[in-house]
């Protein structure tokens, strides 16, 4: 829900409501200490233990020739064999390059925040680290940017000819929020950007969602499904620590759109309502990925983006250099 509070009582640092282009062009630099590498365990608040793993680059087929000693028996070809008369393996090569495509939300539901920045800040900073980080690697980055004034697809592209046009729409549709907007958020957005992407992605891509999952329901399920059948989905859940516990203000004017309503933030059930509500939504965003292993890296507001992708995902970059180092070793 798109919501705004008045109180009488101001905070002592205003959460940054924008975020500029050559703010995010500068966010380069911080693109380092975490890395997507496949097969590794994501760390992350949400799916606790849970190992959540990503395919990583796709197989390209090279050529079919017979079978020599010591080959990995896995590879035979049995169809090709038993026609050819002789035992016969597929070669396969790593893909130079693998798509990420970027689902970032600027929908008026992420414009708000009580601490550091607006969730629709750290959803372009997550955006923007993810971007730099994809392509550093080789690999080809797009995305669907959305609000409530458009969707915007973006082919992937490699290195700068991918990021660039990524980082300015970002912040075009971010400039474009406002507080005094009077529509009310829309939810079906969400698994419009998703239905986007599950007809650009087709086979070994890497969807990263980045979001607050507002309007998520069953349809988005399905959604999703049919993604993860050939791709890795990838969910970066950008929440307020207002929304898990609302601080009791006293009264405070809420408003989504053009409808406002005084209530009292002090109230115990209004406050338990408010946390459910939040605890419901994560909850079954956790099931989910659980069911789909699909890993899910939490960002809050009232924290450094690229700090919280060093903490979440550097484990799995330190993890990989401690196995590459101990077989060296052995």
């Amino acid at each position: 829900m798109a919501s705004r509070t008045r109180t009488a009582e101001e905070p002592s640092g205003p959460a940054r409501a924008y975020v500029t282009l050559d703010e995010l062009l500068r966010l380069k630099t911080s693109a380092k200490g975490f890395s997507f590498l496949p097969r590794q365990p994501v760390h992350s608040l949400l799916t606790g233990r849970h190992a959540s793993r990503l395919r990583g680059r796709g197989l390209d087929f090279e050529e079919l020739r017979h079978y020599y000693e010591g080959d990995d028996t896995r590879t035979i070809d049995w169809a090709a064999t038993a026609r050819l008369g002789s035992p016969h393996v597929r070669v396969h090569t790593e893909e130079r390059d693998r798509s990420v495509l970027l689902l970032v939300d600027q929908r008026l539901s992420m414009f708000f925040g009580s601490r550091l920045m607006m969730k629709s800040v750290a959803a372009a900073e997550s955006a923007a680290l993810s971007a730099w980080r994809v392509t550093s690697l080789g690999d080809r980055i797009g995305a669907i940017v959305f609000s409530e004034d458009r969707i915007t697809e973006i082919q992937p592209e490699a290195r700068d000819r991918g990021v660039l046009p990524i980082l300015h729409e970002v912040a075009r549709q971010n400039a474009a929020l406002k507080a005094t907007d009077s529509r009310a958020a829309d939810p079906g957005l969400f698994n419009e950007a998703l239905r986007r992407a599950s007809r650009l992605v087709h086979h070994d891509c890497l969807v990263c969602v980045i979001s607050d999952a507002y309007g998520a329901d069953a349809e988005t399920t399905k959604l999703v499904t049919r993604i993860t059948a050939h791709n890795d989905v990838l969910a970066i859940f950008v929440s307020d620590p207002i929304e898990a516990d609302l601080p009791p203000l006293g009264r405070v004017i809420v408003g989504e759109g053009d409808n406002q309503i005084e209530v009292d933030s002090a109230a115990v059930s209004l406050r338990h309502r408010f946390a459910s509500g939040f605890s419901e939504r994560r909850a079954s965003l956790e099931g989910f990925s659980r069911q789909r292993t699909i890993p899910v890296l939490p960002i809050e507001t009232g924290r450094d983006v690229s700090a919280q992708f060093r903490d979440l995902l550097g484990q799995r970059l330190a993890h990989s250099r401690e196995t590459s180092g101990a077989r060296a070793s052995s």
